[in-house]
C-alpha cells in the first residue's frame, strides 16, 4: 500500500530540500507543487513565469486530487504542497485522505527570502495562516515539524517520519546529487538556487532580519499563527 505522505509548508522552507531527500529513496515518487497551476490560473497574481507555470501545469484542481489519491506503483508518494495554494474556493475534504505532515518556519525568516524573488507580500502570500485552519481541519495529531529543528537534527526527524507512518528509514535520505530533477517544477530557476546547488541539508544557522512597511506587517500578522503551532511542534529528546 502506498503512503500518500502530503507535506504542507509555506515557501522559503526548506520543502525542496526535503523532497529532493524523499526522492533520493529507491522506493519514493514525489510531485512537486501539483496545485500550482491551478492557483495562479485562479488568482493571476504576478508570480515569476507565471503563464509558463500555467502551461506546464495542471489548472483542473478536480484532475490534481484525482492524481494525488490515485492508484501509485511505489511505497512512498511523496507530495510537496504549499499551503497559499489552498485559496478560499479549493475544497479541502480530499485532504484528510493523505498522510499530511505541517513544515513551519520563523515567518519573518520567511519574508526576508520571499521578497528576494517577489516583491509584494501578505500574511496569505507565506502560508501560516492556511497552515493553521489545516491544523484545525486536520486534528491535534496531524505532526508539526519547525524547519529550524530540523536542520539541527535532520537524521532524527526523518527517522521519526520514518518511524510515524511505518516505513524503512535509509541514510539515502541523508544526501544526493546536486542538480535539478525531472520532477521540478518549472519555477525552478527562479527560486531553487540554493537547492540546486546542494547535497544535503544545510547546517541551522540563526539569521538576522530587518522588515519594514507591508513585509514587516505580513510576519507580523503571521506570528499568532507561528507560535500557535510551534508550541504544539514535534519535539525529539
Amino acid at each position: 500500500m502506498t503512503v500518500r505522505l502530503a507535506v504542507w509548508s509555506g515557501p522559503r522552507n526548506i520543502s525542496t530540500a526535503l523532497m529532493r531527500s524523499w526522492e533520493n529513496r529507491l522506493d519514493s515518487k514525489v510531485v512537486d507543487e501539483p496545485l500550482y497551476a491551478y492557483y495562479l490560473n485562479e488568482t493571476q497574481l504576478n508570480h515569476p513565469a507565471r503563464d509558463e507555470v500555467i502551461a506546464a501545469g495542471e489548472p483542473d484542481w478536480h484532475k490534481v486530487v484525482d492524481e494525488l489519491l490515485g492508484p501509485q506503483d511505489v511505497a512512498v508518494y511523496y507530495q510537496k504542497h504549499m499551503t497559499h495554494h489552498l485559496i478560499p474556493q479549493l475544497p479541502r475534504d480530499w485532504i484528510a485522505a493523505l498522510s499530511n505532515v505541517l513544515l513551519i518556519r520563523d515567518p519573518a525568516e520567511v519574508v526576508a527570502s520571499y521578497v528576494r524573488s517577489r516583491a509584494d507580500v501578505v500574511a496569505e502570500d507565506i502560508g501560516l495562516v492556511q497552515q493553521g485552519e489545516l491544523y484545525d481541519l486536520l486534528g491535534s495529531d496531524t505532526p508539526v515539524i519547525d524547519a529550524a529543528d530540523f536542520l539541527r537534527n535532520p537524521e532524527g526527524y526523518l527517522r521519526w517520519l520514518c518511524e510515524r507512518f511505518e516505513l524503512p528509514f535509509t541514510e539515502r535520505m541523508l544526501s544526493w546529487p546536486a542538480g535539478g530533477r525531472e520532477s521540478d517544477g518549472v519555477w525552478a530557476p527562479y527560486w531553487y538556487d540554493a537547492v540546486l546547488a546542494s547535497t544535503g541539508f544545510e547546517p541551522y544557522r540563526a539569521r538576522e532580519v530587518h522588515l519594514q512597511g507591508a513585509e514587516r506587517k505580513a510576519a507580523e500578522h503571521s506570528r499568532p499563527l507561528y507560535e500557535r503551532l510551534f508550541a504544539v511542534r514535534t519535539v525529539l529528546n
